[in-house]
């Protein structure tokens, strides 16, 4: 009998690393104090093996790209299905999603002007959407630059997928070692609460597990009967008929597109790799409608967020799996340099901005959205963790509510984040004009809510990384 393996083979070995990753982490020093996730410790063992063992074993690694694509959508679907806390509104969500929007703004102008600045001088074949690869891979995270990145291989950037995949596992180490070296920075200058300073000096750095004679914490709850079917069970199907509809939609979408012509069908292929906005809105869409039916009770946001939570672990370590080292030492220099420059920018204005946009808990919203704009928010909320291990400040929720308005502000980059791919394809540099003046638009509109919400603390004393308040 005949039956296909591989994805299950993948699965396994990605378990096997986590498993190992997860035992380094609880034995080893140096991962605890730079609170390294498993996921990325385990993604440079996969990183390893799959460009030295794997090869021999007749292992490739295009089913972990289609893990990458799919595991994506399913974290969004599962977030966006989650009953979100009934708190965190106002000046204080605003001003956080306005700060997530800066992320992309930021680094985006960078990751631009550097690109431009290495076709001029040192390689004149680069892809002019090179440097969107610090936004996609510092802010959006692994799953979402390696499915960008794919669509740009088809209109002729090769390689593009591994790249993106390598500038998230940049953003990844600058989230770890920055955020550390920003907490220590933080309390040595005083930015931290003297209730909070003390709080951290006492408290022990956790290995990553549970020891055995404390009381594990409650994950999940049971909203229906297990006779009838697990609870876990019942969210999963709901996750996966919201990514049906997702495919659904993508294919009508597709079928009315392509009678646009050649144009139409390849706007068609590049809405695919953003499924994941369609998921997202998809999910949020049958979130409101399980309320109106008065059944949203049976969503359990706990089974959702071990869903949401374990498909990043995959995402992450597939991710860095799915790396191919020969075209990351091909493009070594532009990639090392906008990472490094990327990473020293982010923490700038990170700390520039937020102590002056923000009243209270200042430092701790600057480590949840430092983190995010390097990592994930899973890796901004660890570094709260850090600060605010009980979640007692309002960061962690508002960061939530002000993460879904940034989503609904950035739609405009996503979809037009193909602009410059479609100047280089068809020598028309005023793509290259149009997506400069959407980031230059984008700053603009930044600066202004800036200088509205912040008030005369806007712009006080610039020469100040950090805002005395």
């Amino acid at each position: 009998m005949s039956f296909h393996w591989s994805i299950f083979v993948h699965l396994g070995v990605i378990a096997l690393s986590l498993l190992l990753a997860t035992l380094v982490r609880a034995r080893v020093r140096f991962f605890q104090s730079f609170l390294i996730p498993n996921s990325l410790t385990a993604g440079f063992f996969l990183l390893i093996f799959y460009n030295t063992v794997a090869n021999y074993l007749g292992i490739g690694t295009e089913h972990l790209g289609d893990l990458i694509y799919h595991l994506l959508s399913l974290s969004f679907i599962a977030m966006g299905l989650r009953n979100t806390p009934e708190r965190g509104t106002g000046k204080r969500v605003l001003s956080t999603g306005l700060m997530t929007v800066a992320s992309f703004t930021f680094q985006a102008l960078l990751g631009i002007a550097l690109t431009f600045l290495f076709i001029a001088l040192f390689i004149p074949g680069l892809s002019p959407s090179f440097g969107l690869f610090i936004p996609l891979g510092f802010e959006m995270g692994p799953g979402q630059a390696y499915s960008i990145g794919i669509g740009w291989e088809e209109m002729g950037f090769q390689g593009a997928g591994s790249i993106g995949l390598t500038f998230a596992t940049m953003g990844f180490l600058w989230a770890c070692f920055g955020g550390v070296f920003l907490i220590n920075l933080g309390m040595r200058k005083g930015w931290l609460g003297s209730k909070y300073r003390e709080r951290l000096k006492a408290a022990r750095v956790r290995s990553g597990i549970c020891a055995s004679e404390e009381e594990a914490p409650a994950g999940s709850q049971l909203t229906t009967d297990t006779e009838a079917i697990d609870t876990l069970s019942f969210n999963l199907a709901a996750v996966f008929i919201v990514y049906l509809l997702t495919y659904l939609l993508l294919k009508s979408l597709s079928y009315l597109l392509s009678f646009a012509g050649a144009e139409g069908r390849e706007l068609a292929v590049n809405l695919w790799g953003i499924s994941f906005i369609f998921a997202a809105l998809l999910a949020v869409g049958t979130k409101q409608l399980f309320k109106v039916l008065q059944i949203d009770h049976v969503l359990d946001p706990g089974s959702l967020t071990r869903i949401a939570g374990s498909s990043v672990d995959i995402l992450v370590a597939a991710a860095l799996g799915a790396i191919s080292l020969v075209v990351v030492l091909r493009y070594w220099l532009p990639i090392l340099v906008m990472a490094l420059l990327g990473g020293l920018l982010t923490i700038g204005y990170v700390l520039w901005f937020t102590s002056r946009l923000f009243v209270e808990h200042r430092f701790q919203r600057a480590m949840i959205i430092y983190g995010a704009a390097t990592g994930t928010l899973p890796t901004g909320l660890a570094l709260l963790r850090i600060l605010d291990p009980e979640f007692e400040t309002p960061a962690a929720v508002d960061y939530i509510y002000g993460s879904g308005i940034a989503f609904v502000l950035v739609i405009p980059y996503i979809l037009s984040i193909n602009l410059m791919m479609y100047g280089h394809t068809r020598g028309n540099p005023l793509f290259y004009w149009a997506t400069l003046g959407l980031v230059l638009a984008y700053l603009f509109v930044f600066l202004v809510l800036h200088r509205v919400l912040a008030g005369k603390r806007a712009f006080a004393r610039p020469g100040k990384i950090w805002f005395p308040g």
